[in-house]
């Protein structure tokens, strides 16, 4: 059954075209991955389904009678008054209707007008049976306990959720968000990139919820690793087009290759088709006028007809353009960061308790855990943003850091692109404007400032900035959360050819698989390292539970 219809839609904001001519059909009970390039309209395609965004004349999104749809938009709107737990409790506003009515159906057994009236009272007891029914089937008096479960699951701890969400993180925020679709449970679920922030525990919950899902699943992801758990569908959105593909994103990165093979094939075949019969054209029409012959005229404009008239196979793009992001380093000591017995705590909270680690030069080192176990507070320590409360943190004499914020704090949000890269790079500005370009940024975004650009954008910018600072130590925290997975790739072949160490927060569990020799798990206040990359440890870990 088809909840969910696209017929020949287009959607043009402001002079900019963001796709036409799209038809798209989403069934009833189908997972579906849907990737692009940052820019591509994923998110204006999610827009466009819920009415935020209007198709030009001429195409149309159709949803089937009763069909609901839910939302999670990259940044969702919450009230900042309410705690993370009654947002997510407010969410659903048909618990509370119903809620309501009952109290009030209850309330009126108990008037004499009612109960001294057998017709009014059996009106009243029937109401009552109903909405009693539509409670429980919305959870009943254990829907609040619910909401503490599910945001729990998300990573959201129970002291967290009485804080107003004002003062919650933009990846809290988005839990709650999360939360208030996982309880409403729509018909149609659109995600735009749910998984961004949530750590490892929240990935694994939002995987088996989308897995038993009764209902389709559209989410627009980064996370491979996802992707391949959850999908039984990919579509692909580029240069304005839709691909759909049964399977999951593996299989479908591995039949696109297949299929692009087989189109250049034939490209190239036709073309030398098509020249071949262009020289025949040219050739009778000399013929023609040499002779002035009709028959050679006629064979001409025949043949030119039957090219006319010929499917033309597109030229297929084999290799995009992508980010030129370039991470040589430097040795420098062999011992890069040590931290001996280092403790911290925030008042009665211990985040790290009398730690030993040391990091080696040439090491590219993952480190995982849940939120707010203390992976920040870790790199805040090694960049002596935070001092110890005991124990040494000790960085080699001839190591030069850099450091990726997951939240771009790093970057000057009143500087212009062109700026940030003058200032790290110390160019001149149409140096500045040649470099911006291999990550990216047309001539016009580099006259943009920091607060204006994506998250994606911001994203090439800090690993610009990373790359004229030379550094032979980095410090990437979350750094695939907004790079689209071409740009992903880029930066995952570069920290595998980078000439110096790596220490890296990341709950991308494919990116970790790809680039990490080894994972230190932050745990209760203690640090525990496992050699390999993600699957290595966690095959460690079930072999030991």
């Amino acid at each position: 059954m088809i909840s969910i219809s696209l017929s020949h839609v287009s959607l043009v904001l402001g002079a900019r075209t963001i796709f036409s001519d799209l038809t798209w059909e989403i069934q009833h009970d189908q997972k579906i991955g849907l990737i692009g390039p940052n820019g591509a309209g994923k998110s204006s395609l999610f827009k466009l389904i819920t009415g935020e965004f209007t198709p030009e004349p001429g195409g149309g999104v159709i949803r089937a009678r009763g069909v609901t749809v839910g939302y999670l938009a990259q940044e969702p709107s919450i009230d900042p008054a309410q705690s993370a737990f009654e947002a997510a409790l407010a969410g659903n506003p048909r618990y509370h209707q119903v809620h309501q009515e009952l109290q009030s159906v209850e309330a009126s057994l108990a008037d004499p007008a009612v109960y001294g009236n057998e017709i009014h009272l059996n009106r009243a007891l029937e109401q009552q049976q109903v909405l009693l029914a539509d409670y429980l089937a919305l959870g009943g008096d254990q829907y609040p306990q619910r909401v503490r479960e599910v945001l729990a699951g998300l990573g959201l701890p129970e002291a967290e959720q009485t804080k107003p969400t004002r003062v919650l993180s933009g990846g809290q925020k988005k839990l709650v968000g999360l939360a208030q679709l996982l309880l409403t449970r729509p018909d149609v679920l659109l995600l735009d990139e749910p998984d961004n922030h949530l750590d490892l525990a929240g990935k694994e919950f939002l995987e088996r919820f989308i897995q038993e899902y009764s209902g389709a699943v559209v989410i627009i992801s980064h996370d491979r690793y996802l992707l391949d758990a959850v999908v039984t569908h990919i579509t692909e959105i580029e240069d304005g087009q839709l691909t759909t593909f049964e399977g999951d994103y593996s299989s479908f990165i591995m039949d696109k290759q297949q299929r692009l093979a087989r189109q250049n094939e034939l490209y190239h075949v036709q073309q030398r088709q098509v020249a071949r019969i262009e020289a025949a054209i040219k050739r009778y029409a000399i013929w023609a006028k040499t002779y002035d012959s009709e028959k050679f005229a006629k064979r001409a404009k025949a043949i030119q007809n039957r090219l006319d008239k010929m499917d033309r196979i597109d030229r297929p793009t084999l290799e995009r353009r992508r980010m030129e992001l370039r991470l040589r380093g430097w040795r420098g000591s062999q011992k890069v960061l040590e931290f001996k017995k280092v403790s911290k705590a925030f008042d009665d909270r211990v985040v790290l308790n009398n730690i030993n680690l040391v990091l080696h030069h040439g090491e590219r080192v993952g480190v995982i855990g849940r939120n707010g176990t203390g992976k920040s507070v870790l790199f805040r320590l090694a960049l002596e943003a935070l001092k110890p409360d005991s124990g040494d943190v000790i960085m080699g004499p001839s190591i030069l850091p850099a450091y990726y914020a997951q939240e771009h704090e790093t970057l000057d949000p009143a500087q212009t692109v062109l700026e940030a890269i003058r200032l790290g790079g110390i160019m001149g500005e149409s140096n500045a404007v040649a470099f911006a370009a291999k990550f990216l940024f047309s001539y016009r975004q580099t006259a943009q400032k920091v607060v204006e650009l994506s998250g994606g954008e911001r994203s090439r910018l800090q690993l610009a900035l990373i790359m004229l600072s030379h550094a032979n130590f980095l410090l990437l925290d979350e750094p695939t959360n907004n790079l689209d997975i071409a740009s992903a790739e880029v930066l995952e072949d570069e920290l595998a050819e980078f000439d110096g160490t790596s220490l890296i927060i990341s709950h991308d569990r494919y990116f970790l698989d790809q680039v990490v020799d080894r994972v230190l798990v932050l745990e209760g206040g203690s640090v525990v390292s496992h050699s390999g990359g993600y699957s290595d440890y966690l095959a460690g870990s079930r072999r030991s539970t």
